[in-house]
This record gives structure tokens, sequence and C-alpha cells, in this order.
């Protein structure tokens, strides 16, 4: 059946970011397809609840919390995977973000710090990764990064965030190409979705509406959908695909929130 090729069954996925949102998300679903997660983020308590859900699927999880810019435990997190649930097949990239802010008021260790979380510690784990994924009797495996709309279009207020997805997405391609054929590696670049990052967007009606009149779709998308499309990307049915940007926007071709920042 052609469902059978949207399973992960019996591999192991490491997701950075895994305690809400996305990362929780994209992990319930590996874990529903059948693998096994190591999961990190910042705070312990997030995880737990995380790794609850993963194991009422029957599968394992492995809580690894802490500050994932740091790029020694990012470096540690594949042999984590490989000492607690023995290989490595998934990694998904689910870290990054930096508050808008104009041009100006960037400075350049702003600049270094974006680009360091949302492109430097991701490879920190990419690079003790891959060693082991190209072990065991089944070498290869598949990365995922967690990009932006912002990483491919313009708006003012996102020069450092949008600077450092782009980079992400070009990392993405470059990637693929150095890790070719064994282990694929791609990105999805989200719209908005509605995760705490849109606590406050969520929160006003006036905000929400403004975002959702400026997407095609008309709605912000939910954290399932790009589980979903983590899930595709990863598993047999993305098996031809490497080196893409999978848009998860919602139809977006420009920003959706301008921070009305005035002309110099």
């Amino acid at each position: 059946m052609i469902l059978d090729r949207f399973t992960v069954t019996d591999q192991v996925a490491i997701v950075t970011g895994g305690g809400r949102g996305i990362g929780a998300a994209a992990a319930v679903a590996l874990a529903e397809a059948g693998a096994d997660v190591v999961i990190a983020a910042r705070t312990e308590e997030q995880l737990r609840d995380v790794a609850k859900r993963i194991e009422a699927t029957g599968r394992r999880a492995v809580v690894v919390p802490g500050d994932l810019s740091d790029i020694e435990l990012m470096g540690s997190l594949a042999q984590t995977a490989w000492d607690e649930l023995g290989r490595v097949d998934i990694v998904i990239n689910n870290l990054g973000g930096t508050m808008p802010r104009p041009l100006l008021d960037t400075s350049p260790r702003a600049l270094e710090e974006a680009f360091h979380f949302n492109v430097g510690a991701g490879h920190a784990l990419v690079r003790a990764a891959v060693p082991l994924m190209l072990q065991g009797e089944r070498p290869g495996g598949s990365i995922v990064s967690v990009s932006s709309v912002t990483g491919h279009v313009a708006g003012r207020g996102y020069l450092a965030y949008g600077t450092a997805k782009g980079a992400l997405e070009q990392y993405t391609r470059l990637a693929s190409r150095d890790l070719a054929p064994r282990i694929r590696v791609n990105a999805v670049a989200l719209g908005s979705i509605a995760t705490s990052a849109l606590d406050i967007v969520m929160s006003s009606d006036e905000l929400r509406t403004t975002m959702e009149d400026a997407t095609p779709l008309r709605r912000i998308g939910d954290p399932e959908e790009i589980a979903a499309a983590i899930l595709f990307l990863v598993s047999a049915a993305g098996s031809f695909v490497t080196g893409k940007i999978l848009e998860v926007d919602g139809g977006l071709q420009s920003v959706n929130l301008e921070f009305g920042l005035p002309d110099l």
C-alpha cells in the first residue's frame, strides 16, 4: 500500500526544539510512524510531556534538556541516540529564531548570533550524526531543517532572521550534494504557524486577521501540517527528494506581517 511508504518503522530520529510546537508535533508524528526519538530542548518539563506522548505510541523516547545554542550539546546528541537507541537514521534540525529589528539596530554581533543559532548549531549536530548514519546494516538516512519564508522573500525588519534562514536553505542544497547518495538533505520553509512564537499574534484579533488576510489560504498553519511534511521528506515517500526546500506556507509570496518601519 502507498501508505506504507510514509512509515519509518524501527528507525531512530533526533528532533531538536522537541519540547513544544513544531518540534513536538514532528517528534510525535515520527513515533506514530514507527520511530524511536531523541528530543532536545531547553525545558525538561515540556520534553517529559512530549516523551509521554511518544511512549504512548509504543515507541521509545530519550529526553535531553539543554541550551541548543551550545555546540557541544548539539554535537553530543547523535552519540546519545546511538548509545541509547542503537542507531541514527533521521535528524530534524528544528531550532532558530531571531527577534525582528531595523537594519541600523542590528549589530554585527546580532547577525553572527543569528547565524550561529539558525545554521551553526544545527551543523554541529549534522557533522556528528553523519558518520553514525553511515554505520550499521542500513547505512544512510535523512536530514530535514526547518526554515522560513523569510529565507527567500524580503520584508523590513527581518534582516538577521531572513539572512540566517537564507543561509540555512543554501546549506541544505550544498549539504545534499556532499552527502548524496546515502543521506538525503532537505528543508521545510514555513509560513505563519500557530505555535508559542505567535502567541502575541494569536491573542490579538487584529494581528491574526491581518496575517490571515495576507496569506492566500486565509489562515494560520497548524504544527501537525508541518509534521506531515517532515514525515514525507524523511520517509520512503520522499526517497527521490534531496536538496530541496519544501514551502509549507499557505501560498505566501511575501511576508504576511510588516512592522511599519519608516523610510530612512
